[in-house]
């Protein structure tokens, strides 16, 4: 039995060889001709945010040349003669890359399509506009769940089934993090008991139709710690001084600036979190970010994040999805700051 073979599913539709044809047709143009010019002769591709970017479905590759955009088991037997570089996915495994059996040089392909992806289409916008809405609708309805004397572990399992039930198809991060816990960034939901008198951060992560959403949210039990409302208000207005420095040409660095001069002018500085912004679409981490020298333009979209831990009391962090547009920033999603009092 010979490699099997398929037309690329979903939003492409043509035919193997040739020309593709369909709304996925000048990406593909705009793939080669940034393959032309990097050098690189074929893309593979396996299941991933740049396999779903050029339409993969459910094939265990997808390659792309010169001629060729297709889903194969067989990536070898699609390789232009005298190939010489290879772009090849970055999840991709080692096993896998021996697996190709590709006599040529290997380099990532977010060379060519990370620039690519960068700016959205309005369609995608929209996209994530609707992952947005349902993340919101899961931070929304976890407001209405019994908090006290549950533990995070517990409450992050609740949480789970919401997200289950709001049609989320990959959870990609979910905290839940009450007390001295708010404080730790990386915080995985452990056995700590939520008692009235906590601050508990609530942040969701996950991937609707095929796009990702991130949204985070900061509740207290019964009654907020002592000075938090202090604290917890230096956030939103960290989050208001980013927003405000969105625009086209702005470096993402200018943004992030913005943030962390609100916070340093408040005496929480050295509590501030560094990781003030990330880019999100198809993947859950991606560009533009901050410290990779990257320049706005209409049609980025990114998670908004500014926060502050402080060790052994509290934290707050707030999390929401901008898209840069021509007239500045646009939130896409409309949950309020409002620090939301647990009363059960």
């Amino acid at each position: 039995m010979g490699p099997v073979v398929r037309p690329v599913v979903g939003p492409v539709v043509g035919p193997v060889v040739g020309p593709v044809v369909g709304p996925m047709a000048s990406r593909v143009v705009a793939v080669r001709e940034r393959m032309v010019t990097d050098g690189v002769d074929a893309l593979v591709l396996r299941p991933s945010p740049d396999y779903r970017y050029l339409g993969g479905g459910e094939g265990a590759f997808l390659v792309v040349t010169a001629e060729v955009v297709a889903e194969t088991d067989d990536p070898a037997s699609l390789m232009p003669s005298g190939v010489r570089r290879v772009g090849v996915d970055a999840e991709m495994r080692v096993r896998e890359l021996f697996g190709l059996a590709i006599e040529a040089e290997f380099v990532p392909a977010s060379t060519v399509l990370a620039p690519l992806r960068l700016c959205k289409e309005p369609g995608e916008v929209a996209a994530i506009r609707r992952a947005v809405s349902a993340a919101e609708g899961v931070l929304a309805g976890a407001r209405e769940l019994s908090w006290f004397g549950a533990t995070e572990r517990e409450m992050a399992r609740r949480l789970g089934l919401l997200l289950v039930e709001s049609g989320c198809e990959d959870v990609t991060a979910l905290r839940v993090a009450a007390g001295e816990h708010t404080a730790r960034p990386s915080h995985v939901p452990g056995d700590r008991v939520i008692n009235p008198g906590d601050a508990v951060t609530v942040s969701v992560c996950g991937r609707w139709g095929g796009y990702c959403a991130e949204a985070a949210r900061v509740f207290v039990v019964a009654e907020p710690p002592e000075d938090f409302d202090a604290m917890y208000s230096v956030v939103p207005a960290a989050y208001r001084a980013g927003l405000a420095a969105v625009r086209p040409g702005v470096p993402m660095s200018e943004v992030a600036t913005a943030v962390t001069e609100v916070i340093d002018g408040s005496g929480y500085g050295r509590y501030a979190s560094p990781h003030v912004a990330h880019g999100i679409g198809l993947g859950p981490d991606e560009g533009p970010r901050p410290g990779e020298d990257a320049v706005l333009s209409a049609g980025m979209t990114f998670c908004l994040e500014p926060a502050i831990h402080v060790p052994d009391l509290f934290g707050a962090r707030l999390a929401d999805v901008i898209a840069c547009t021509e007239s500045g920033a646009l939130p896409l999603g409309s949950l309020p700051h409002t620090l939301h009092v647990l009363d059960r």
